[in-house]
């Protein structure tokens, strides 16, 4: 049933936001009482703490797994882009944005993690994409991958970029051949071109 709570909690909170569904919403969707939802978190925080971090979990699996086939590191960084997106529904509410409002420290805590995980994943794709001469090769692999990070979290600021005006799947696409541009040497724009032409 806890696994079952889960699902259905994450499912909600990323289609509505976190601040928007209710204890209720969610045993009224399950068609179960409050009673059943509290004997396995305690109160609503613990609820979002546990979605929050069973889907970073999730994300990070399907990352390293993608890592794992040794794809173009272009291409990775499309692939991961669209597994993200997949996962997180399009990011189409503003759940990241309710999270840092309503519980801070969840927030932190998760943005943290993301941070260890992604400069990780980044760097080594960095490295690769140097090593066969797709990106340049001066580039500051350290301060590269920071921006990155910077850029991929801050689009998620409604203030900066209102849901109205950048559509997110949009905004990440845009953000991600950004990047990507600003990194490659002449032969990685032929593989970028090659595969935006492909997207659009």
């Amino acid at each position: 049933m806890k696994e079952k709570i889960l699902k259905k909690a994450i499912e909600l909170f990323l289609t509505l936001g976190f601040k928007s569904v209710t204890m209720d919403d969610i045993a009224s969707e399950m068609a179960i009482s409050k009673k059943t939802i509290y004997a396995h978190f305690k109160n609503k925080t613990q609820l979002v703490e546990a979605t929050t971090l069973h889907v970073f979990e999730i994300i990070t699996e399907g990352i390293d797994c993608i890592c794992s086939l040794n794809k173009n590191p272009i291409e990775e960084l499309y692939e991961i882009k669209k597994f993200v997106m997949i996962h997180l529904k399009n990011d189409k509410s503003s759940p990241q944005y309710q999270l840092q409002k309503y519980y801070p420290e969840i927030h932190e805590t998760l943005k943290t993690k993301q941070f260890e995980t992604m400069q990780s994943c980044v760097i080594t794709n960095l490295n690769k994409g140097i090593k066969l001469k797709l990106y340049r090769d001066n580039l500051n692999v350290e301060f590269a991958s920071r921006i990155y990070f910077l850029g991929i979290t801050g689009i998620k600021d409604e203030t900066l970029f209102p849901f109205n005006i950048f559509p997110r799947i949009n905004l990440m696409e845009d953000y991600l051949e950004y990047h990507i541009r600003g990194i490659v040497t002449e032969k990685g724009l032929i593989k970028l071109n090659q595969i935006t032409k492909n997207i659009n």
